[in-house]
């Protein structure tokens, strides 16, 4: 699984995440706890973070702008997309967002994500896990625009995750992201961590597929764009 990871993917699916009811949210303006780094280059800082979000989140939005403006269409980006820290900070709906996650919130609009959990993985694996985290929210928030609701939750997540892989497969070609050689490497390592655990039913609630299934959903993006995707 590994060597068809480094064939097929240059990043790698990681989160888990959902489509939920949402209210007003609370805004923290939170900042990862770490502040020092044993990178000389500061690649793993928390300001470096902070950029790379903040450049996922750009790059998201040119892109998908791009798309609506092929099809005719007007994009309207997502409202807000903001870190929190505490279990329960932000709500969606009736729903608080655990810690050591991130999701896409419906009603609300906004993608919010403990951002201490993130720049933990970010400093494991890499700026890589920060663009796949923020192409596969801000692809629910596009499920959202185009009325797309699947009878399961695995559906949805599966597109999403192909929907990651075209954002960023299109991005690289178009000059937008810049692959560098290790990435393929960096998130190899996270593989085991992806899809459900074993003996989790494909047809229950919250159900993200298992690691083949993420793998070869964001794959077939990557290679062959959004025509594979089924929107």
């Amino acid at each position: 699984m590994r060597a068809r990871l480094a064939a097929f993917l240059t990043f790698l699916l990681l989160a888990g995440c959902g489509a939920l009811p949402a209210e007003t949210p609370l805004e923290p303006t939170a900042t990862p706890r770490a502040t020092t780094s044993q990178d000389p280059d500061g690649t793993d800082t928390p300001e470096e973070f902070a950029r790379d979000i903040k450049s996922a989140q750009q790059v998201a939005e040119e892109y998908w702008a791009q798309v609506f403006e092929q099809q005719g269409q007007r994009f309207q980006p997502v409202r807000e997309v903001f870190p929190y820290e505490r279990e329960g900070e932000v709500s969606c709906g009736r729903d608080p967002l655990p810690r050591n996650n991130a999701a896409y919130c419906s009603a609300g609009d906004f993608i919010a994500y403990d951002v201490n959990w993130a720049f933990g993985v970010f400093r494991q694996i890499g700026d890589a896990f920060i663009y796949y985290l923020l192409g596969h929210e801000y692809a629910h928030g596009i499920q959202q625009r185009l009325g797309i609701q699947k009878e399961f939750t695995i559906q949805q997540e599966l597109q999403a995750d192909c929907m990651a892989g075209a954002f960023i497969g299109d991005s690289a070609r178009g000059r937008a992201l810049t692959l560098d050689s290790g990435d393929t490497d960096e998130l190899a390592s996270g593989l085991e961590s992806v899809g459900d655990d074993p003996g989790q039913p494909w047809f229950a609630e919250g159900s993200h597929g298992t690691a083949d299934q993420r793998i070869n959903a964001f794959a077939n993006g990557y290679q062959d764009s959004l025509k594979v995707c089924d929107l």
